[in-house]
């Protein structure tokens, strides 16, 4: 006789449908638990071919446990910070789509770059507020401030600026 655990549990998910929509998003999870609050920002957009999924799909790749998993950066992150995944709970902000998904590389190339920059500068700015930013964010692309401050605009209600009392 096969026997079933008689610890389970029920949890909840709820998403916005606009979420699937490909493209070139930015998005930033937080992610907390009774240690503490991380954000962990990203963008879709690949690098090695012209493919710009939806912020749902990364969802799962950021989250895959199989060793020869890719696309799981942000696990990698949370590992490597020591924070409890199973205990933390999960929240994704997304904007966009930015851009459309292009048809071919030549045309992805130019718009994933200035996706780049975008990510990085909302990595700096978080941190800039105070907040835990998991990882490395890097870009030597040119940022179009116009496309950073619709972000910005964005997500301002998210991730206020955390202010520290000096005493």
């Amino acid at each position: 006789m096969i026997k079933s655990r008689t610890d389970i549990e029920s949890f909840h998910m709820e998403f916005e449908g606009g979420m699937l929509q490909r493209g070139f998003w930015i998005y930033i999870w937080r992610i907390t638990n009774i240690s503490g609050e991380w954000l962990y920002v990203g963008r879709t957009g690949d690098s090695s071919s012209s493919n710009a999924g939806s912020p749902f799909t990364r969802i799962g790749q950021h989250l895959n446990f199989r060793p020869n998993a890719k696309g799981n950066s942000m696990l990698k992150q949370l590992k490597k910070a020591n924070v409890d995944i199973i205990s933390s709970k999960f929240e994704m902000i997304a904007v966009g789509p930015i851009f459309d998904e292009q048809k071919d590389f030549d045309s992805h190339k130019p718009i994933r770059d200035i996706i780049s920059a975008i990510e990085k500068a909302i990595a700096l700015i978080l941190c800039h507020r105070n907040y835990k930013v998991l990882g490395i964010h890097q870009s030597t692309s040119a940022l179009d401030s116009s496309i950073l401050n619709l972000v910005i605009e964005k997500i301002d209600k998210y991730f206020p600026n955390k202010h520290i009392n000096a005493t």
